[in-house]
């Protein structure tokens, strides 16, 4: 092969590695589209349920994306500490349920934090705590179904 041959293998070599950062990056992109677009249409109908106000749909969309942000951090935290405490626990039922409210104070406390922080959504105690549970039992319905196509 010459000079010139090899060059431009390394440069088709070097495209192809963008190529495939940037397939992978677009489909990263994709699937967190997704996720926070069902967050943010869930959070759209919980809030028209409950009479939660927001005062544009920009907003709304703020609130869900910082939510599943912090959320997201947070749970790196409450799940290890979930399944600690239900690590030893033979009662499947009692597991669920210590797994289940701190699922529903975590997610209570990330949409505490987020309203306290926006002033154009407002959140009553009550209705937080709503949101809280119903994406709780959104979560666990998934994630059941997720383990269910795992095995």
């Amino acid at each position: 092969m010459s000079e010139d041959n090899k060059g431009s293998f390394r440069d088709m070599d070097m495209k192809q590695k963008v190529g495939k950062i940037l397939g992978i990056t677009l489909f990263v992109i994709l699937i967190l589209s997704f996720v926070i677009g069902i967050y943010l249409f869930g959070m759209a109908g919980i809030f028209e349920l409950i009479g939660a106000e927001y005062t544009s749909f920009w907003s709304l969309v703020i609130f869900v994306v910082s939510f599943f942000i912090l959320t997201s951090i947070i749970e790196l935290f409450s799940k290890p500490i979930s399944e600690i405490l239900t690590g030893k626990t033979t009662d499947k039922f009692v597991a669920l349920f210590v797994q289940f409210i701190i699922q529903v104070l975590t997610n209570w406390l990330c949409l505490f934090i987020v309203d306290v922080f926006m002033d154009s959504i407002t959140l009553s105690l009550q209705a937080g705590l709503i949101v809280a549970i119903l994406l709780t039992i959104f979560e666990t319905a998934f994630e059941d179904r997720e383990k269910k196509n795992e095995s």
